[in-house]
């Protein structure tokens, strides 16, 4: 899965990933917060306010798939190079509600040098709220000061 080279690349360059995934604007602006970030895997946080519920008065699919595709994102660049999503399918198990804290987690299955695949799941306390299986296309471009 992970190379020596993906593994060096985010050892030396943690802090600089770190930083451009936490300062993702769309994940800001909605309130994630990045708690962990390993090389392939990332963690985040969201506490729903009460203007991302739907009709029913549960979390919006909208901002449980945002979480999710937040983590896969910051999983799929932990390694300081460019990767952009393909394709994702999520499944909604459980309804969120406001003021409960959602946690995302996601890990990668396989990687090549050109895609790597991802699980994703959304919990709060008690219950498993949503699954996510995604793709990501990985440009030969980093975002972090690296040359091969």
């Amino acid at each position: 899965m992970t190379t020596q080279l993906d593994q060096d690349i985010h050892e030396l360059h943690y802090d600089k990933i770190k930083q451009v995934l936490v300062d993702e604007p769309y994940a800001s602006f909605l309130g994630m917060k990045l708690t962990k970030l390993g090389p392939g895997t990332a963690e985040a946080e969201l506490i729903p306010s009460d203007r991302m519920l739907n009709a029913h008065g549960t979390v919006h699919g909208a901002i449980i798939f945002s979480l999710a595709d937040y983590v896969f994102a910051a999983a799929s660049n932990s390694y300081g190079k460019i990767a952009v999503g393909v394709s994702n399918n999520i499944n909604f198990i459980s309804a969120g509600k406001p003021g409960e804290t959602l946690t995302a987690r996601a890990n990668e299955i396989k990687k090549n040098h050109k895609l790597a695949w991802y699980k994703i799941e959304v919990v709060n306390d008690r219950e498993l709220i949503a699954t996510m299986e995604a793709m990501v296309f990985r440009k030969n471009h980093y975002f972090v000061d690296h040359v091969e």
